[in-house]
């Protein structure tokens, strides 16, 4: 095994997402309670993407969409991407029946057990506009 890189890292600064459909994209994540801290485009002139940071607590989520002609390369994507995110909840049930309730896609019929951690986890998965998996999860 190789020794240790020594570099201070002291959280996760930031999950980046590619969106096909930033306004859609957006839109989902104020449903789930983040709000956007700041946008801005990038790229070279004629060809801008956009990048919004969503921010809810200390959490924060980049999403971003690249300019049209770089949408393939989103879709394309398989390896080394992020499979999901998981989010921390209280209660696994009151989350479950509020996302329910509320329409999204949940991809699981109820909070599944996991043997996980002292005493297991529950967890549930939704799906974002394009296709991103949110996990929710309550350690027990």
């Amino acid at each position: 095994m190789q020794n240790p890189i020594n570099i201070n890292i002291t959280g996760i600064q930031h999950i980046g997402i590619p969106v096909t459909n930033i306004q859609n994209s957006q839109a989902f994540y104020m449903r789930l309670g983040f709000a956007n801290v700041m946008e801005a485009g990038f790229g070279p002139a004629g060809e801008r993407g956009t990048c919004i940071m969503m921010k809810r607590g200390d959490m924060v989520i980049e999403l971003y969409q690249l300019p049209e002609k770089d949408l393939t390369e989103i879709r394309s994507r398989k390896n080394g991407h992020i499979d999901h995110i998981a989010f921390d909840v209280p209660d696994i049930d009151a989350a479950y029946t509020t996302l329910k309730e509320a329409g999204l896609n949940i991809i699981e019929s109820e909070p599944v057990f996991l043997n996980f951690w002292n005493r297991g986890c529950k967890y549930f998965n939704i799906t974002g506009p394009d296709g991103e998996r949110l996990e929710f999860n309550q350690m027990l």
